[in-house]
């Protein structure tokens, strides 16, 4: 660990670290691999069961050719997640009057906050609801919310109760919704009038009718749907029982002083079906404060959270109570080394598995208390995030790359407007992060003295599984580095041998932690060939992987982004990276394009910062910072200008549609998810002159 590129831990981090060097780190991921059972099973003692769990802790089989897959945690262990992330924070911990979340609405003017002990009686209200409305233990409920406390009500509600909770992004279509309804067999649809996303009205019920309209073409009728006023919750407040609710959305509020943006932002009536809908605030308002909790087993089901599929069909992954409960609350505490005078923000949405391991469960289940944000980065202009920072004295802050490049963009002055004194730990989710946003989150975010934790996992993992540990683990950029407790990584070749040393292929792990997914939704089969097939006796990732002399891992990107160009496996990934560090290109994606000669060749997509102009010049210099970067074999055969790329609105990069671009394929199939379509055109318009 030499490497000038290598940052270590700042010791006045590593000083109140729960792992305070890299030897303690060691010590402990040895015990964690070698004694499994133990390791986790001292964790489980610090929650609460109503029938504890026995040795072994663990049973599971990860090779098809012996049978079932398998994998089983605690089993027999009996207790409820819900009473563990609040009960025992309030009764317990004490904690009652500790804020849970700080609530941050799309206007800067929207905010309020919410106590454990608050959270914990709103809880028990919803969960109350939902028996009432005839949902039991098992029952799958969909939800379909915008970032507001209810969302994390309504979860865990039904976490309290036993049910199953399916929580579908909000900026989902119709047609999704519906689909993950049908597959799930969800007996209710939880959901809201709608929400401003920056100046955008999304008509949440409308969507939601639209969906529920698709079920019932489908002979699959939902009888429920309870829906939230969140648009117009001034209207509601009257006996005080939603008090710590979120203020309403000022519907008439002048942004830019003018007219026109007052009636833009008129809400509409919300739509009503008396024999379907029900007000939430009319259900709650007599409900009980008080809801014994379902007792589980620790492998009951959880939730159930869909992921995209290389078929196109979503599949539905699943998590079970007990080590999910476990891992998410270990997970958090030592990545994110929390401690109880942190204030967190994770800003990834609640739909997404990032929000529901570390902007609930996981903080929750430590007592955390967290920023919850409605709105978007950059509205109501390019400094909120460093705006709400300041405003809560944010001391750990969790973001994807995708944030941090498109916020590069703007230059350092929006950063350094505000202080950030308050920042301890960075942290960077959900897709690998180049060197140079690396080095600007470091630099100019954390102003050189916070530590970044550039973490590696996945939907189906359910917590982080490559990734530092602030005080212990020195990083390089763009390496998720080292695995966490109980994770053993290997990376094989094309036959499935394992590659000792400095290595590149495919990346897999050998034996389960407590959160890794159960199974794919009414469809174990489809579980066993996505994960294990290819690889008996291996968990398989889909992702590739590179280990250098060092020992550091780095992702290169999912093995369908991997092009072969004359026999040389290369990633996308990688070149991406090169591309951006030239001081002209924002972001840029690349993607593989047929070649008469090669086979494969690269076809790049750039998007320029502000006032940087797209010439034949810029094209040769990208080009030759690709070859320095990684060889001439890299070098792309097409460089396209893209003022913007077409991402899903969590922000994703979708490679399928510029492949299809690429090819000048009009047939794109379904764009639903895409948060902005009108880039499609443009895109066309700019298309290379290819050869096929």
């Amino acid at each position: 660990m030499s490497s000038p590129d290598v940052f270590p831990p700042p010791a006045e981090v590593s000083a109140r670290a729960h792992v305070p060097s890299f030897q303690k780190y060691q010590e402990l991921y040895e015990k964690s691999v070698r004694e499994p059972s133990e390791f986790w099973g001292e964790i489980a003692n610090d929650f609460y069961w109503r029938v504890p769990p026995a040795q072994p802790l663990l049973k599971y089989n990860f090779d098809v050719t012996k049978g079932k897959i398998y994998i089983e945690w605690m089993k027999g262990g009996v207790t409820n997640i819900c009473y563990n992330v609040l009960d025992r924070i309030v009764q317990e911990k004490k904690l009652g009057d500790r804020v849970a979340f700080y609530w941050e609405g799309n206007e800067p003017g929207d905010s309020t906050s919410i106590t454990y002990a608050e959270l914990l009686k709103k809880v028990c209200q919803f969960a109350n609801v939902l028996r009432d409305q005839g949902v039991k233990k098992g029952d799958r409920v969909s939800i379909y919310m915008p970032m507001v406390i209810e969302l994390v009500v309504a979860m865990l509600a039904c976490a309290r109760i036993g049910a199953i909770h399916s929580i579908v992004f909000a900026g989902f279509s119709a047609e999704s919704l519906c689909e993950r309804i049908l597959d799930s067999h969800c007996s209710l649809l939880i959901t809201a009038d709608g929400f401003f996303r920056g100046d955008k009205l999304i008509n949440l019920k409308q969507i939601a009718d639209e969906a529920l309209k698709k079920c019932a073409e489908k002979n699959y009728p939902l009888g429920k749907c309870i829906v939230l006023k969140h648009l117009g919750r001034d209207e509601i407040i009257c006996d005080g029982t939603n008090k710590s609710s979120p203020p309403s959305k000022r519907i008439c509020q002048n942004v830019q002083g003018n007219k026109q943006d007052k009636a833009k932002r008129a809400v509409p009536q919300t739509a009503w079906n008396p024999s379907v809908d029900l007000w939430w605030h009319e259900l709650v308002k007599d409900a009980s404060t008080e809801c014994e909790p379902e007792w589980c087993d620790a492998e009951d089901e959880l939730f159930i959270l869909y992921t995209s599929g290389s078929t196109g069909k979503p599949k539905g992954v699943v998590h079970s109570v007990g080590g999910y409960m476990i891992f998410t609350a270990t997970t958090f505490k030592y990545v994110f080394d929390y401690h109880n005078d942190d204030i967190y923000w994770c800003t990834a949405d609640i739909g997404w598995i990032t929000g529901h391991s570390y902007l609930a469960y996981g903080p929750l289940a430590n007592g955390a208390t967290s920023v919850l944000f409605e709105g978007l980065p950059i509205y109501p202009d390019i400094s909120r995030m460093w705006q709400i920072i300041d405003k809560y004295s944010v001391s750990k802050f969790y973001t994807a790359p995708t944030a941090i490049r498109l916020l590069m963009k703007y230059g350092e002055e929006p950063v350094k407007r505000y202080s950030r004194k308050s920042l301890k730990i960075l942290g960077t989710v959900g897709e690998p992060i180049n060197p140079e946003a690396w080095l600007w989150y470091y630099n100019v975010v954390g102003d050189k003295r916070c530590p970044i934790v550039d973490t590696f996992w996945q939907t189906e993992t359910g917590g982080h599984v490559l990734t530092p540990l602030p005080g212990a683990t020195p990083t390089k950029p763009g390496s998720a580095t080292f695995p966490f407790f109980g994770v053993v990584p290997a990376i094989l070749n094309e036959s499935g041998e394992e590659l000792e040393g400095e290595a590149e292929g495919y990346l897999v792990f050998k034996q389960p932690w407590p959160a890794l997914m159960r199974t794919v939704y009414r469809n174990h089969e489809r579980f066993e060939t996505t994960y294990f097939k290819k690889f008996p006796g291996y968990y398989v990732t889909g992702d590739g992987c590179r280990r250098d002399k060092d020992g550091y891992y780095w992702i290169t990107g999912r093995i369908d982004d991997m092009l072969n160009v004359s026999g040389h496996l290369l990633s996308t990934a990688e070149v991406e990276s090169a591309l951006v560090e030239h001081s002209s290109v924002a972001e840029a994606a690349a993607v593989s394009h047929p070649h008469p000669v090669k086979g494969e060749c690269l076809y790049c997509f750039v998007t320029l910062r502000d006032g940087q102009e797209f010439t034949s010049s810029l094209t040769d210099q990208l080009k030759k910072l690709v070859r320095e970067k990684i060889g001439p074999i890299a070098t792309p055969d097409y460089i396209q200008n893209a003022p913007g790329l077409p991402k899903t609105r969590s922000g994703k990069i979708m490679r399928r549609v510029l492949r299809k671009i690429a090819r000048n394929d009009r047939n794109l199939g379904d764009v639903s998810t895409l948060a902005d379509t009108t880039v499609i055109h443009q895109l066309f318009e700019n298309r290379c002159k290819t050869i096929h």
